[in-house]
């Protein structure tokens, strides 16, 4: 089986793009982690999968699978690139399109300069919403990992994060805390692992380490969450300029039930075929 794909990333945080809707694809996770491989496949932190939408008032349907093969929710980096790709393919002309995916839908939309901007939706801290394990609704809550306690805040954009605020985000022990942070028994889909730094009331530096996927370059899911974390606690001002590893992010929050707005770049870095 060969099978066309585009390689994108959206500053940096990578993707295999496959194009479902002009032909069938149904995967096995063996397939989908040969494809993440970056030694023996194309190499990617996820696979994104371009489908036929399933209802009239919607243009997409877009699924998204992690390098370790497994499928998630929501990936906001991917969004992005999602947007750029049914332009370039050809697959529409609309400057904004619905998409729906496994939390529900969303609006990402080309901007004139080249950037993408995408409505990612309400950000929910309700634990059962998550889903995270907790007793109280508490903005903040104490995570034990082995004899240390975090403060963290749990916040779902369509995928679940546990965001901290660190002094150092270059300092911060990303590699040895995110794995126990992702496999931690009080959240049990998994959880992203946000570390992050408050620069000004209108800028964070941050570094996330995603489920099934490890620290990437960025994370557009983390970067709405963790700044909806600071909104809520008080510690940020929308709009807030997120520096990732990869570039930057603009995420705007108004409180009060509305979405987050992310704007950001998506770039193609090539296109081929690859022999499953």
């Amino acid at each position: 089986m060969k099978l066309k794909f585009s390689k994108m990333h959206g500053l940096g945080n990578d993707f295999v793009v496959l194009d479902g809707v002009r032909q069938s694809l149904a995967l096995t996770p063996a397939q989908l982690r040969f494809l993440g491989d970056r030694h023996f496949g194309v190499g990617c932190d996820q696979i994104l999968l371009v489908e036929k939408a399933t209802s009239p008032d919607i243009d997409f349907r877009y699924r998204i699978f992690n390098a370790d093969g497994g499928e998630v929710e929501q990936c906001g980096n991917g969004a992005r690139c999602f947007v750029r790709f049914v332009h370039d393919q050809g697959l529409t002309d609309k400057q904004e399109i619905r998409v729906e995916t496994m939390s529900g839908v969303i609006t990402p939309r080309l901007e004139a300069d080249g950037s993408v901007t995408v409505d990612m939706g309400v950000p929910v801290f309700l634990p059962e919403k998550i889903p995270f394990i907790s007793p109280t609704a508490d903005l903040v809550q104490t995570l034990m990992i082995g004899d240390q306690e975090l403060a963290i805040t749990a916040v779902s954009m369509g995928n679940p994060h546990a965001v901290q605020v660190v002094a150092d985000v270059d300092a911060a022990p990303v590699a040895a805390q995110g794995p126990l942070i992702e496999s931690h028994p009080c959240f049990p889909q998994r959880v992203n692992a946000g570390f992050m730094q408050i620069s000004s009331r209108n800028a964070i530096r941050l570094r996330v380490f995603e489920r099934g996927a490890g620290e990437t370059l960025a994370c557009g899911t983390g970067a709405c969450a963790a700044v909806a974390a600071g909104i809520a606690r008080g510690l940020l001002d929308s709009p807030v300029c997120v520096t990732t590893r990869g570039g930057e992010l603009t995420i705007s929050w108004g409180g009060n039930g509305t979405s987050v707005l992310m704007t950001g770049p998506a770039v193609t870095v090539f296109t081929g075929e690859i022999k499953l």
